[in-house]
Order: C-alpha cells, then sequence, then structure tokens
C-alpha cells in the first residue's frame, strides 16, 4: 500500500504516548473538556518515551568534554552518542558532521554564516522565514511560488542557468510545507543544484516529524530540523551535512568548545586553534538534555516503523480533509492541487469569518488548539490568498475584530501523537461554528481575538 494512502481503520495503528493526552480545559460555555492539541506544526508535544529517557538521565547531569569525574564522562557520551544517533536517523555520510544548534533557524543562521565568498542563494518565497531570510550577506534570487512540483524544478533549473558570475551557489528549499502540510520534488531539486554546481540544503523541521529523511538518498547536501517538532522538548535543533564549508568558516560562536588551543602572541594578541569537527560551531556549555532528547525521539520514531506512522497520519489526513470538504464555506489552501502528498498540516480560511475569531472560538467553545495567522510564511500565505503581497497584516493582527475579512488563515497540524477523536471533534466544531455561529462573544485584545469576559 502506498505511504501516500488512507489505511483502513483496522491497519491504522495508535497513536503515540505524548505528554499532555489527559489534559483537560475549561469551556467558556461551562465546563471541562480534553485538550485537543492540534498545533504540532509549530511544537508537538513531547513523546512520553523523550520525558521518561530525560527524566532517568537527569540525576546523572554533568558538564561534557572537559571534566573527569564520572558524571562529566557519562554526559559526554550521552552527547556523542545523541551526534551518532542523529546521523544514523539521517542516513548521513561517513564524512558528514552533525552540529546540535537551538532550532531550526538557528541551523540556517549558521549555514548562512558559513557561506563561501560570493556565494548566491536561491529560495523559493514559499520557505519558512526560518529559511527565507538568514542569507542577510549572500546575493539571494527569491523565486516565485511555483504551482507544480515540476513547475519547481523548472524554476530552479533556469535560475541556476542564469546566473552571473558562475560560482558557489546553495539551494535551500523546504521538503513539507508548514503552511500546506504538501511535499516538496527535494530529490528532482537536488538533482538540479547538482547539475547546476550548486549545493543545497534542506529545512527538515516539517518533514523530519512525519517521514524518514535520508541524506543519502535525497542526495541534499544538509538537513537542518528543530527538536520541539520532532516530539523533543528543550530548545535543541540540529545542522547535519557536508563539513568542508563548515570547518573552512570562522566560528559561528567563539569561545570555549569552539577553540582546540590558544597562547599569547609575541605582540601580546591571542592566537587562536579552531576546532575542526562539530566542535568548532558549538562553543559554550551545551544544550545536553536537548540533544538527548533529540536522540531518543530519533530512537522511539524509528522504531516505531515510519510506514505505520505514515499510514496513521494518512488516514487522519483523510477524515479531516473529508470533513472539510462538507463545508461550502471552507477553502482548503494548496499550492500543488488536493492530489498532492502531505504531512499532517492543512491550512483554510472560511467565508464570513476572521481567521482569529474562528481558531478563538475553536479554543474557547471546544478545547482545540489551532493555529491562526501567517505562520511565519508571509510570502506564501499573501499568495495562496490571493491578496497584494503589500498588503498589510500580521499573525494574529491587528486584522481580528470578529466578522471582518483578514488576511491570516488558520491552521490545523497533527503527528504521531494524535488520537481519533481530537480530529473528529475538530471537524464537527468546524461544522457547527459554520452552521450556528459562536455560542459566545469575542473581543480584540493586543492583537488577538479572546473571548469578551
Amino acid at each position: 500500500m502506498s505511504v501516500f494512502t488512507a489505511a483502513a481503520d483496522q491497519s491504522v495503528c495508535a497513536p503515540l504516548p505524548v505528554l499532555g493526552r489527559d489534559v483537560t480545559v475549561p469551556l467558556v460555555t461551562g465546563g471541562e473538556v480534553t485538550y485537543a492539541a492540534l498545533d504540532y506544526a509549530a511544537s508537538a508535544p513531547a513523546l512520553q518515551r523523550v520525558w521518561d529517557d530525560v527524566a532517568a538521565y537527569a540525576p546523572y547531569y554533568g558538564s561534557v568534554h572537559r571534566g573527569a569525574g564520572y558524571l562529566s564522562q557519562l554526559s559526554t557520551d550521552l552527547f556523542e552518542n545523541a551526534r551518532r544517533t542523529v546521523a544514523e536517523f539521517l542516513d548521513c555520510r561517513a564524512a558528514d558532521q552533525v552540529v546540535f544548534t537551538r532550532s531550526t533557524t538557528d541551523s540556517l543562521n549558521l549555514l548562512a554564516a558559513a557561506l563561501p565568498a560570493d556565494c548566491q542563494v536561491f529560495v523559493f518565497e514559499t520557505e519558512h522565514h526560518a529559511s527565507l531570510l538568514p542569507w542577510r550577506d549572500a546575493r539571494v534570487t527569491y523565486l516565485n511560488a511555483p504551482r507544480t512540483p515540476r513547475q519547481a524544478v523548472e524554476t530552479l533549473e533556469r535560475a541556476l542557468a542564469d546566473r552571473d558570475p558562475y560560482g558557489p551557489a546553495l539551494v535551500c528549499v523546504t521538503g513539507a510545507s508548514n503552511v500546506t502540510g504538501e511535499l516538496w520534488p527535494v530529490r528532482e531539486l537536488a538533482a538540479a543544484a547538482h547539475a547546476h554546481g550548486a549545493r543545497i540544503v534542506l529545512d527538515a523541521a516539517q518533514l523530519a516529524p512525519h517521514h524518514p529523511v535520508s541524506v543519502q538518498d535525497l542526495d541534499v547536501d544538509w538537513v537542518a530540523f528543530s527538536g520541539h517538532k520532532l516530539y523533543a522538548p528543550f530548545g535543541s535543533g540540529v545542522l547535519a551535512g557536508r563539513a568542508d564549508w563548515l570547518v573552512a568558516a570562522e566560528p559561528y560562536l567563539a569561545g570555549g568548545g569552539a577553540s582546540r588551543k590558544v597562547t599569547r602572541r609575541e605582540d601580546g594578541g591571542v592566537a587562536v586553534e579552531w576546532h575542526e569537527s562539530a566542535a568548532r560551531h558549538e562553543a559554550g556549555s551545551p544544550n545536553v538534555i536537548g540533544a538527548y532528547s533529540i536522540a531518543s525521539a530519533c530512537k522511539a520514531l524509528t522504531e516505531a516503523g515510519f510506514d505505520t506512522l505514515v499510514a496513521r497520519e494518512q488516514h487522519l489526513i483523510a477524515k479531516v480533509r473529508a470533513g472539510l470538504a462538507e463545508v461550502p464555506e471552507v477553502r482548503v489552501l494548496s499550492l500543488f492541487g488536493d492530489d498532492a502528498p502531505r504531512v499532517g498540516v492543512i491550512s483554510f480560511v472560511v467565508d464570513g469569518w476572521n481567521s482569529s475569531h474562528f481558531a478563538a472560538a475553536l479554543s474557547a467553545e471546544y478545547g482545540i488548539g489551532v493555529r491562526d495567522g501567517l505562520f511565519c510564511a508571509h510570502p506564501l500565505v499573501r499568495t495562496l490568498l490571493g491578496s497584494d503581497p503589500q498588503a498589510q497584516g500580521e499573525c494574529g493582527a491587528p486584522e481580528a475584530t470578529p466578522g471582518e475579512k483578514s488576511l491570516n488563515a488558520i491552521r490545523v497540524s497533527f503527528g504521531a501523537g494524535t488520537p481519533d477523536e481530537h480530529v473528529e471533534r475538530f471537524v464537527t466544531a468546524v461544522k457547527e461554528l459554520v452552521t450556528e455561529g459562536a455560542k459566545w462573544t469575542y473581543r480584540t485584545e493586543e492583537g488577538r481575538c479572546v473571548p469578551a469576559v
């Protein structure tokens, strides 16, 4: 069975245990309900497995790389084993480096700081701001949103062929859109980049939690992702890939850990010999627990089996899409069309509703947490909404007045820990709000639509 086909109910696995699955929240209409966390694309709940692993390690926490004590040695082994686990999870090449960072944004800013002189960067306007904005010191070509995967490849090929001068180049592309959930043709884009002498970095923040990511199979040069979207909290991320640009660049941060030897010069200054390993860009005391939590999540997802996890997610996607299709007032946003393969991320607008108002009612009256706004992908959402790219509008503000049209959308997202009941409650709530209206009154407060007290 294709991984992009919804599985029959009897073959769908149970959701993975996550923290918060039994949390109850109050409703403005009275009573409480189990919270339906449907904002995985922003931050996924921590896997119970990850939390248990971290709790078991916490009493043994110690400094890494520089301590002679038992706990320091244990923590160092754990930290470096986490690096190896991530390399295996991503199917890295033998010579690749795995650098631990704070997030996807941090990873891509690190790579941006390591670009060789005169490097040109090519990025589609459809990217998350983490991929769109870090390239401030490079010459950047922003490519228009494609409407098919084939058009994406053709657009990139033309841009790379026309570049002048013909020097180092980098392509940055998402694996799965944080707005539409659609999968991008990464392997084909990588082939196009390499055919024109360019390298490619994959923003896998939305792909890695939902699908296996193989550096070798996709033939990408780097991969970046965040722990908090991979069911691992604690502000950690990864940049993994080719070492040469990273070793040639000045350290991302200067300080202890990045330096191998520091001596005084005869002129009174300081001479520094930097590490050539991943430590070169990991100055300071690292987030050991964050790295360990990522490794734990990688193991948990691998052991659960991505075939099984993908089948379950496609089952949930089918439920949501079928339910929304029954509401004529709902328009689902898409670049590549209804049949495009996707992960559990769906954005939409509702005729006659301000998106912030609709999201507020889902939370206050149904205990459902979704996201509204432009999702840190302003150019893409504006393109999908058919609005003027220069039009005013921010994430969730200031057009939050109930009943007024906004430039924002609503996003529902889910994953390995989502039970069927949550998406079923969401679909029911959408239908009731559209047909019956909100049961409560709402007002704007600091740019957010909130229940009126």
